[in-house]
């Protein structure tokens, strides 16, 4: 379904992803894991039309995708940016109507109701200003706005970013859940144990370049991705 094929991007003279290839198969979740500064929002800036490359092709099923994010977004692509980047003055409500500004009306009104079935603690909170939420409830609405433009790619930076733990584990089961009603992920998460518990394939990117691939189960069972990035969480689990 998404394909990335030999991306090149730069920050000037700075090279930060260098022959960067993937495949993201319709239906799946993708985990892409690294340290900071590795290049992963990069990526999914990239992907979602937010930087231009150097050289290089993102295509969606088969086709290339636009340079442009409303273009990208139009296609079926919506990227749930890290630190969730909600509308702080605008309530819940409001939120969820600015991810629909593509969609038809109709599909706009059935789309808020799936999506707070799926989220009820954002319909209670519904006339609340989005600012005033605690973090797992931005993160939420935040995911919850990406749906309202009907997406058939999701993509995730960092979504257990400064959360407790409990409800790291309720974004995680939502993410699945999401996945289950049919939107690809692909998924950016410095919570190595958690984000390849969950995915179908995975890749390691470091210092902008891909050094390894393979099931969540290969990766998280890799002596290299462990002693990387596995050993804190392994503790804390």
């Amino acid at each position: 379904m998404l394909a990335v094929k030999d991306l090149h991007v730069a920050y000037g003279r700075i090279e930060a992803l260098h022959d960067i290839s993937l495949s993201v198969p319709g239906g799946k979740i993708i985990s892409v894991i690294g340290s900071n500064g590795a290049g992963k929002t990069t990526l999914l800036n990239t992907i979602s039309g937010l930087i231009r490359p150097r050289s290089g092709q993102v295509t969606l099923d088969g086709r290339p995708l636009p340079a442009a994010a409303h273009l990208t977004v139009a296609a079926g692509i919506v990227q749930v940016p890290e630190g969730r980047k909600v509308f702080s003055s605008l309530t819940v409500d409001e939120n969820l109507t600015m991810g629909a500004y593509l969609s038809r009306r109709a599909d706009a009104a059935r789309t808020r109701q799936e999506v707070y079935a799926m989220f009820p603690i954002l319909k209670q909170r519904a006339g609340q200003a989005a600012g005033t939420l605690s973090g797992g409830e931005q993160q939420m609405l935040a995911i919850g706005r990406g749906l309202m433009s009907l997406p058939k790619v999701m993509l995730l930076d960092e979504p257990s970013l400064g959360l407790a733990p409990k409800i790291v584990k309720q974004v995680f089961e939502l993410i699945q859940e999401i996945n289950r009603r049919g939107v690809t992920i692909v998924l950016v998460e410095q919570n190595a144990r958690k984000a390849l518990a969950v995915a179908d394939h995975a890749y390691v990117l470091e210092n902008g370049h891909i050094v390894l691939e393979g099931t969540g189960a290969e990766l998280a069972s890799n002596p290299r991705v462990e002693a990387a990035y596995l050993g804190v969480q392994a503790a804390e689990a």
